[in-house]
């Protein structure tokens, strides 16, 4: 069977992509095309939503932040009318990851904007910045670090051309500072002191990794290096280059104004005013404590990278292959470091892919999960061999894993969770009748390669109608395999006891 015609899917014209950004400080929304690797954005929204200021004492997203925040999401939604859900990939990050109640917030949120909302780890976050930085730089020898301050966390970021060598996110961020030192609008040397020694405890443990001597180039992404830019642009003080004498510029004109409400910058945005204080603290404690002589604002930041992010999968996805999906490589990488059996996960794969395409289930990214969950279905065996597949899902929800969203990391848990035994414990994700079709896919491929062989498909006849299945086996296969044929029974009846899903597993005469 020919495959898809390369050349004419190059002629074909480029889809708009949209990537939605749920930071802590704003929301953003982009919409771009990229044409033959080059990058044209069509649309961009921004609306400064303070969700990070939104979290009470016990971590909890407050009412009022949450409606700010959908209120938002509505008008993107409006803006996005139209597109597919190929075309949109929406992200949150420090906030979200932070609050207590996400879950809530991500369901609400979800419902008005029409699309998934991903939570990503701050690795993810500062590999998908690097990625929107270096395809937007000209190509320069010699390493690159990339600085992003958000408004509760900073991804610091070593690369060299397109690929990074080292991402790290750090708990710290202008809006954090700024709410804990200057919550009542006063900018005295006292908090800018008390602020700066906060970021620099939270940033000592990088000195070493992220020491002048291991990069030639320095750029600066996104909000608050562009805001301190634009000033000293704006004010003459320097070319937009930030540098450590234009930042104690900075910080002497906020000492001069003495509260936030009198501080009169040109080129400083209103709704930059109330994190400022903040903001300077931790980028004047970033050039100190890492040599920063010359920080330049960049053009690319977290949307652009997701944009080249969804871009990739997106050609990958027509061109029928997916070697340009960076969680295929996590997932290699995962297997390694755990040393998961290869040859297993492969017989799971394969049977657990089988059995999903005969229950004409859905493709895409469904399909997908699918596949990683049986690639990555032993890993607990690495902690130990009882009850692995509790260990697994453990590793997969918490390890770092590029490409991988943290909300996509606990579909991935779920599944391998569920992946053998009773049903209870995955019972919260049973109504997703997807989830049940990738499950049932993934539990019939390990009981029928439990003897680390593969199975004789053929001999299998399956058959769905809605949540009921029948699999019938042909005789001379149930003799062959009796102790298979029992723990498709068992099976049967794990489904029975939660209603799930009903297996028939017919015994042959």
């Amino acid at each position: 069977m020919r495959g898809p015609d390369t050349a004419l899917l190059a002629r074909e014209p480029a889809p708009l992509l949209a990537a939605i950004d749920l930071g802590s400080n704003s929301f953003r929304l982009e919409i771009a095309q990229i044409q033959r690797g080059r990058y044209k954005r069509l649309d961009y929204l921004k609306e400064t939503v303070r969700l990070g200021g939104g979290l009470d004492a016990q971590g909890m997203l407050t009412e009022d932040a949450t409606q700010r925040g959908l209120a938002c999401l509505a008008r993107f939604a409006e803006r996005l009318k139209g597109f597919s859900a190929t075309q949109v990939r929406a992200v949150a990050t420090q906030t979200l990851r932070e609050a207590r109640n996400r879950d809530a917030f991500l369901s609400r949120a979800q419902a008005v904007l029409g699309h998934p909302i991903e939570v990503i780890s701050g690795r993810e976050e500062a590999r998908l910045i690097y990625a929107g930085v270096a395809r937007l730089l000209p190509p320069s020898p010699g390493r690159r670090l990339v600085i992003d301050i958000g408004g509760r966390s900073t991804e610091m970021i070593l690369g060299e051309g397109r690929t990074p060598l080292v991402a790290e996110s750090f708990q710290v961020g202008s809006v954090g500072l700024s709410l804990r030192y200057f919550a009542d609008g006063r900018l005295t040397p006292e908090a800018f002191r008390a602020a700066q020694v906060a970021a620099g405890a939270e940033l000592e443990e990088a000195l070493e990794t992220f020491a002048p001597r291991h990069w030639r180039h320095a750029f600066g992404s996104s909000g608050t290096v562009g805001a301190v830019s634009q000033v000293l642009a704006a004010c003459g003080v320097t070319d937009g280059t930030v540098t450590p004498k234009g930042l104690r510029w900075c910080i002497d004109q906020c000492l001069k104004a003495g509260r936030v409400e009198a501080l009169d910058l040109p080129g400083l945005k209103d709704d930059r005013r109330p994190v400022i204080g903040g903001g300077l603290s931790l980028l004047y404690t970033l050039a100190i404590q890492f040599g920063l002589d010359a920080l330049v604002p960049a053009r690319g930041a977290l949307r652009q990278g997701v944009i080249f992010d969804l871009d990739e999968r997106l050609h990958a996805a027509r061109a029928g292959a997916h070697v340009h999906d960076v969680r295929d490589e996590s997932v290699r990488q995962l297997q390694e470091r755990f040393h998961a059996d290869r040859a297993q996960a492969e017989r799971v794969r394969e049977v657990a892919l089988a059995v999903y395409d005969r229950l004409e289930a859905p493709a895409g990214e469904a399909r997908r999960e699918l596949e990683w969950a049986a690639q990555l279905h032993e890993l607990g065996m690495s902690v130990s061999h009882h009850d692995h597949h509790r260990h697994s899902a453990y590793l997969l929800a918490h390890v770092d894993a590029a490409g991988f969203s943290q909300s996509q990391q606990r579909r991935l848990a779920a599944l391998v969770l569920g992946q053998r035994g009773g049903l209870r414990k995955v019972e919260a994700s049973l109504p997703d009748e997807t989830f049940v079709l990738q499950l049932v896919s993934l539990r019939l491929a390990v009981l029928l390669c439990h003897a680390r062989q593969a199975p004789e498909l053929k001999a299998l006849t399956l058959q769905r109608e809605g949540r009921k299945l029948r699999l019938v086996p042909e005789p001379a296969w149930a003799q062959r395999h009796p102790r298979t044929l029992y723990l498709l029974q068992q099976e049967r009846e794990a489904w029975e006891r939660v209603g799930a899903l009903v297996l028939e597993v017919p015994l042959p005469l």
